[in-house]
């Protein structure tokens, strides 16, 4: 019994030393963030003010030409002109190239020797007619008048009939051979090939018979073509198309006719403008992105297809907003808002605020009305009503905490 007892004493007096040991290390952990807590925090404030504050969009792409096609021969040959390279201006109409005509000259003569019989032919036949038909007609007068029989009318007028249809047989000929004459004078023009181009819809009567520039030339003078083969490319940089795409995000923030600033890398401190021109009408669904095309005039053509280039674009501006510091911002019980400080109370206040254009390292708010100063460094260390030390001030001496009984002096 006594021994009993005894193991119950010594299990009691274990558990209420493992009670002391575990309330001295809770003490140890909690003594420091007391201290913290019991800490002003440093800080630098900043004032919150009224400004202008710009909604810009930032974009990456490729300068393209406004227009860009490939001169190419319709009939085969050899060639045997370029008058045009690499760089030179081409005019509406003026001659690219030349393929040699030999062949189609002999063809148009002789289209035309063929069209020469076909008109004798038809010539001839109108002759016979003319006979078969005053050959009808006067014995069409005498069977009309019963002074001749039946079969001489039969005959004569089936003579004239068999010879309207030899000459409108004869015509057709004719008509044909006109045809052949005309394709083969159309072969022979197209062995001379000339800078012609449509104008677009919306361009003007200026830029239509604005000169190009030959970007490509794909054969030297005595290569043998085939159809179609290119020979040269023509390019229109009067005027460039900066190609980038946008986001979702930004995609509802434009609209045609939005003015854009164009700076690249070739020509540093000098900037560009452009007008949106044209967007796309749907985001790809493999990078929801969207297509954008800036029409960038290009008049003295420092610009060249195939550079890169930045846009920005200004969505939308705000005078006057309530603006502060994008760094003051910090998270708070998932909520995201600043520490306003009271300079005479020292004291950090957290505020959740509704954020709105965010331009650079500036932020607007929206909500609430703020003013006065906030914590722009040090406030990630902050918590609502934490006090708070400004630069150039000496700490508040801190008072000694009591001491427990039997603790260590």
């Amino acid at each position: 019994m006594k021994k009993g007892i005894a193991i119950v004493i010594a299990v009691a007096a274990l558990a209420g030393l493992g009670w002391l040991i575990y309330q001295r290390m809770q003490e140890t952990a909690n003594a420091p963030q007391a201290r913290r807590g019991a800490l002003a925090v440093p800080v630098e404030i900043a004032p919150v003010v009224k400004a202008d504050i710009r909604d810009v969009g930032d974009f990456s792409g490729t300068l393209l030409p406004n227009v860009q096609f490939v001169m190419a021969p319709r009939v085969g040959g050899l060639l045997v002109k370029l008058t045009v390279d690499v760089g030179d201006s081409v005019q509406p109409g003026q001659l690219i190239a030349a393929v040699d005509d030999e062949e189609y000259v002999r063809q148009v003569e002789a289209a035309k020797a063929e069209l020469d019989v076909a008109k004798a032919t038809a010539e001839d036949c109108q002759t016979q007619l003319d006979a078969a038909t005053k050959q009808y007609d006067r014995i069409k007068t005498v069977y009309e008048k019963k002074l001749a029989s039946e079969l001489e009318f039969d005959t004569a007028e089936a003579a004239f009939k068999s010879q309207q249809a030899k000459c409108r047989l004869a015509q057709a000929a004719v008509a044909q051979r006109e045809a052949a004459l005309k394709e083969a004078q159309v072969r022979l023009a197209y062995t001379k090939i000339h800078a012609v181009w449509q104008a677009d819809e919306s361009a003007t009567t200026r830029a239509a018979t604005q000169p190009r520039v030959i970007g490509e030339r794909f054969v030297h003078k005595g290569a043998m073509l085939s159809p179609n083969d290119p020979i040269v490319s023509v390019l229109d940089i009067n005027t460039l198309k900066a190609v980038i795409t946008v986001i979702e995000r930004d995609y509802p923030k434009l609209h045609i006719g939005q003015e854009a600033i164009i700076d690249t890398d070739a020509f540093p401190g000098r900037t560009f403008t452009g007008k949106v021109a044209r967007i796309a009408p749907l985001v790809k669904e493999t990078s929801r992105q969207a297509q954008i095309e800036i029409a960038v005039p290009n008049d003295d053509r420092v610009l060249k297809p195939g550079m890169f280039i930045r846009a920005r674009i200004v969505f939308a501006v705000h005078p006057q907003a309530t603006v502060a510091p994008l760094s003051a911002l910090v998270r708070r019980n998932n909520r995201r808002g600043v520490f306003t400080i009271d300079p005479k109370e020292l004291k950090a206040v957290f505020v959740p605020v509704t954020e709105g254009i965010v331009e650079g390292q500036q932020v607007e708010i929206l909500q609430p009305a703020l003013g006065g100063q906030i914590a722009v460094l040090g406030q990630h260390l902050l918590n609502d009503g934490a006090a708070v030390i400004l630069p150039g001030q000496e700490p508040a001496a801190s008072q000694p905490r009591p001491r427990r009984k039997g603790a260590r002096p």
